[in-house]
């Protein structure tokens, strides 16, 4: 395997890497409270690349890689080789641990490393699943709203969440269909071919499966888990019946729901539960999957809102790493299959509901019935639109925007 922190740069995918802005100030706030923090995220989502970015901040450094063989030797002659860092001034050195989790007694190890150093060094812990530990934040694939940099300050977009200005449309709108397009992954998005992008997305699930997951987990029935993701894409946009999955599969309802575990561990996957509060005859059970290589789902309305879900999902997931609340994504439907796509809540009260439409510029009949129940704002979010509208429902409103633009400006 290539030493991570020459990959990008070998491929001039550097290039751009400061729009990844969003999750350094994550680690800045983070690291001024612990001097060890965890960084996950999918696989080849950038976390090296990010690790080099924060290193250049250091004047003392050093990275190590569970992956390649040479810092494995010299793991296992010393344990706590990065006592050998070479220091240019007595600053505090900058230690990164990369897929340190594939070592057997890591818990262990970094509980034990921490206790002895974390007065003499800063860590970061690095690794696409298993670091579930605290404190942690997790790097996504790029969104719109890290690759459009008009952000909102949280703040402002809680005070009022149906603001919007039209601007840089031709750039986000560009950008955005390049999202649906190729993913978000670094590699494929920066190549900017279709071509790169179905070769990398050919093998990208398969060795995750059939590598990480099969070594780091007791899962043996790896066909059956590839048979299972590939079956995902079609059933994005509906709640996700285990029953069904484990009768088409032939196997049991908890093979169904720990394989689903195991994809969501290693970032292929992400759910959003119902929400039920003040919601008469809601479903309560079923949960929505989403994946994260987005152009897998060839249907383009299930594709559309598996896009939103996914900047939905960053943005609540990172709010919640920074400290700014207890933020949480759901989707409402009732036993009368009357449905929105998305409910933002914080500390248990919702805030606001989202529906992914592809070009219906009148608010669905149950946004409008869910938000008179809720009393809350509304958006719904186009595949384009020139411009966009404010309808009035009751004393609320319901803001028709093109996706793009509204979700570009997510905290």
């Amino acid at each position: 395997m290539k030493n991570g922190l020459d990959y990008f740069s070998s491929t001039c995918i550097i290039v751009n890497m400061e729009e990844r802005k969003l999750y350094f100030k994550v680690w800045d706030e983070l690291s001024q409270e612990k001097s060890m923090v965890f960084m996950v995220g999918p696989r080849q989502a950038g976390k090296t690349t990010l690790a080099q970015i924060i290193s250049k901040s250091f004047t003392n450094s050093l990275y190590f890689n569970w992956d390649i063989h040479d810092h494995r030797t010299k793991f296992y002659a010393n344990s706590d080789f990065f006592e050998d860092v070479t220091r240019k001034d007595d600053s505090k050195p900058l230690i990164i641990l990369d897929e340190i989790h594939k070592f057997k007694d890591w818990k262990n190890y970094l509980k034990g490393t921490y206790d002895k150093f974390h007065d003499r060094y800063l860590f970061l812990v690095s690794g696409s699943g298993r670091l579930d530990v605290y404190p942690l934040f997790r790097l996504l694939p790029f969104t719109i709203a890290e690759l459009g940099g008009i952000n909102l300050d949280i703040e402002a977009f809680l005070k009022n969440p149906l603001g919007i200005q039209i601007v840089k449309r031709e750039e986000l709108k560009e950008k955005w269909n390049r999202l649906s397009e190729l993913s978000g992954f670094p590699k494929p998005y920066l190549v900017n071919k279709k071509a790169s992008y179905r070769r990398w997305s050919n093998t990208y699930s398969n060795q995750l499966i059939r590598e990480d997951i099969r070594d780091l987990t007791a899962v043996k029935s790896v066909k059956e888990m590839e048979i299972l993701y590939h079956l995902l894409p079609s059933k994005v946009g509906s709640p996700l019946s285990i029953p069904s999955l484990a009768s088409d599969l032939r196997v049991t309802y908890n093979s169904i729901r720990n394989w689903l575990s195991v994809f969501e561990m290693f970032f292929l996957v992400f759910s959003v539960y119902p929400w039920t509060k003040k919601i008469s005859r809601a479903i309560q059970k079923e949960r929505k999957v989403y994946l994260w290589d987005s152009p897998r789902i060839e249907d383009e309305s299930r594709r559309f809102e598996n896009m939103v879900a996914a900047e939905l999902w960053r943005a609540v997931t990172q709010w919640n790493d920074l400290g700014y609340g207890t933020f949480s994504l759901h989707f409402i439907k009732n036993k009368e299959k009357q449905e929105v796509d998305f409910l933002l809540a914080n500390g248990g009260k919702p805030f606001l509901l989202v529906e992914a439409k592809i070009s219906d510029e009148q608010p669905s009949p149950a946004l409008r019935k869910f938000q008179t129940a809720l009393n809350i704002p509304a958006v719904q979010l186009l595949m384009e639109h020139e411009g966009y509208k404010s309808i009035s429902n009751g004393g609320q409103n319901i803001l028709i925007a093109p996706a793009y633009q509204w979700l570009s400006q997510l905290p």
